[in-house]
């Protein structure tokens, strides 16, 4: 039996910079079993951390994301419903489907003077002041404020939303875990009723209530309210990330940015760079073995927990060379920050604009764009890749 790994024993330092761990793991093998930082003694996990064993574990149908079909059920299940991150087929194919039908590229794309608007608007706040914590002021208000006008979500408290939102995704303790699971499950279930009470709307998440396929299927209440979580959540946390680890990628390799100064055309691909070298979701999601299998010779028993890599994945060196050099000429075609297979984000090209638009628009108006101070706060857990500021000046 291969021996257990405690990634918790490794403390503060791995929270604010794991790379050096996974690297470590790397050298010794693709596939390790680990204790998750938080996790009880007997509790222990698969973790993934090379690029191609990542990659086909990705699109492993042996992996499932339903973790009933080996008698697991987990606390936003309980609370929210099921969603797609949860799912596999056939009912993965049917939601999706369902979800495919209203939220279209076409739609993404009308938004795109509306995200140049919003952008504007928060750069006309912040930029008076010359010093600011980004995330509040530019990175977290620009995609909630776009997601939840797509989702037609009325303005809420997004100092309470934010709080709830990120101990969804990077909780700090159990109990406050489940408070805000039932308090956003309540806000979504009240938001749905509303909705289809109030009649037709343009907005997606009116959309998906009326949305029926040939056959006449439609998503349930729950699925409903799944859906609303997940496109709400996911929709808005991970790019926040995106757009601040892109500006720290940036800030700390000034040679990067005077080249991307220099050619603004360089801007996606070092979008691009910043997904592989520090994306916002660190790891992937549980999957679980729905049957034996073997992942880098690694023999996984039926049952057991699987977690794949995405951060560690993009590090590896045998897909990626020096990859601990950011660099935003670098090819990164087949990262995987956005997953891979059937579970392939579905808000990716609206992540990628809302980055595009915000990261041309700041570079911009602040050339002389620099950090205030190092970011000492980053968010706790393996899911969500990310600080809790970023304070910047110019």
């Amino acid at each position: 039996m291969a021996e257990v790994i405690d990634l918790g024993a490794f403390g503060e330092g791995f929270r604010k910079d794991p790379h050096p761990v996974y690297a470590r793991l790397r050298e010794r093998g693709p596939v390790h079993r680990v204790r998750l930082p938080g996790a009880g003694a007997d509790d222990w996990s698969w973790l993934v951390v090379g690029y191609q064993e990542a990659r086909a574990a990705l699109a492993d149908p042996r992996l499932a994301k339903d973790g009933s079909r080996i008698g697991v059920t987990f606390l936003d299940e309980e609370l929210i419903g099921k969603y797609l991150l949860m799912t596999d087929p056939p009912q993965h194919t049917r939601l999706r489907a369902l979800i495919s039908r209203a939220f279209t590229m076409r739609r993404v794309e009308r938004l795109r003077p509306r995200i140049q608007q919003i952008t504007d608007d928060l750069l006309d706040m912040m930029l008076p002041h010359g010093s600011a914590d980004l995330v509040e002021s530019f990175a977290y208000p620009l995609p909630i404020t776009v997601i939840c006008e797509l989702l037609g979500v009325p303005e809420m408290d997004r100092t309470e939303f934010r709080k709830l939102s990120t101990e969804t995704v990077a909780p700090t303790s159990e109990e406050s875990a489940h408070d805000a699971f039932a308090r956003l499950a309540a806000y979504l279930t009240e938001l749905i009723e509303d909705k289809r009470c109030a009649g037709p709307s343009d907005d997606l998440l009116s959309d998906l209530i009326r949305t029926t396929a040939e056959d006449g299927d439609r998503l349930s209440p729950g699925e409903l309210r799944g859906m609303a979580f997940i496109l709400l959540i996911a929709g808005h946390e991970t790019t926040v990330n995106l757009i601040t680890n892109t500006v720290h990628a940036l800030l700390t390799h000034p040679e990067q940015l005077a080249a991307l100064r220099a050619d603004m055309t360089l801007l996606d691909g070092a979008i691009e760079e910043a997904l592989r070298y520090e994306g916002p979701v660190e790891n992937a999601t549980f999957r679980f073995a729905a049957e034996p299998l073997e992942i880098g010779g690694r023999a996984i028993a039926r049952g057991e927990t699987v977690v794949i890599g995405l951060a560690a994945a993009g590090r590896d060196a045998a897909r990626h060379p020096d990859p601990d050099r950011f660099d935003i000429r670098r090819d990164t075609r087949g990262h995987l920050a956005f997953g891979h297979g059937i579970h392939y984000c579905l808000g990716a090209p609206l992540a990628r604009l809302e980055a595009h638009t915000a990261l041309r628009a700041l570079l911009t108006r602040a050339p002389a764009l620099a950090l205030s101070a190092p970011p000492d706060d980053w968010l706790p857990g393996m899911l969500i890749r990310g600080v809790r500021d970023l304070r910047v000046r110019w």
